[in-house]
C-alpha cells in the first residue's frame, strides 16, 4: 500500500538552531550563503514560465507562425505561390518574393489589399507595415 508522507520536507538546507550557529561561528564558518538560500524559496512553474517565454521571445515566434499559417488562407493562392512571410520586427512584416516581376506586381497593385487583410486579422499593432524583398 502506497502512503504519502504526512509532511512535505522543506526545500533547501535545514534551519540551524542557536547551538549550531554558535558552533559555526567558533569554527569560522560563514552561514550567509545558507541563509540567502533559505530566504529565496522555490517558486512554482506558474510563476517562472511567463518570464522564461518572454526571455525566449516565444510571443514573437508564435505571432510569426500564426501569420505564416494565416497567410496561405488569407491571400490569393497565385501570390502565396511566389511570396511568403519570413519574419516580423517592430510592426514590420518582411515578405520574401521569388522573382522581381512578382515583387513589382505585389508592390504596385496588391500591397494595400494585403496589408488591410493582415491588419484586419491581427490588428494594426502587430502588422503596421509590410516590406517586400526578392530572395
Amino acid at each position: 500500500m502506497n502512503r504519502f508522507p504526512a509532511r512535505i520536507p522543506a526545500v533547501g538546507p535545514p534551519k540551524l538552531d542557536p547551538r549550531q550557529r554558535v558552533l559555526a561561528g567558533l569554527r569560522g564558518l560563514d552561514l550567509s550563503p545558507l541563509e540567502k538560500i533559505r530566504e529565496n524559496p522555490a517558486r512554482s512553474i506558474n510563476q517562472l514560465m511567463p518570464k522564461v517565454l518572454t526571455d525566449l521571445g516565444m510571443d514573437r515566434r508564435r505571432a510569426e507562425a500564426e501569420i505564416a499559417r494565416v497567410w496561405n488562407h488569407l491571400i490569393d493562392p497565385r501570390l502565396t505561390a511566389h511570396a511568403q512571410p519570413t519574419g516580423i520586427h517592430d510592426g514590420t512584416l518582411f515578405v520574401t518574393v521569388d522573382h522581381s516581376v512578382w515583387l513589382d506586381e505585389i508592390v504596385r497593385y496588391r500591397r494595400r489589399e494585403i496589408l488591410e487583410r493582415l491588419q484586419h486579422s491581427f490588428g494594426r499593432d502587430l502588422v503596421a507595415r509590410i516590406s517586400f524583398r526578392v530572395g
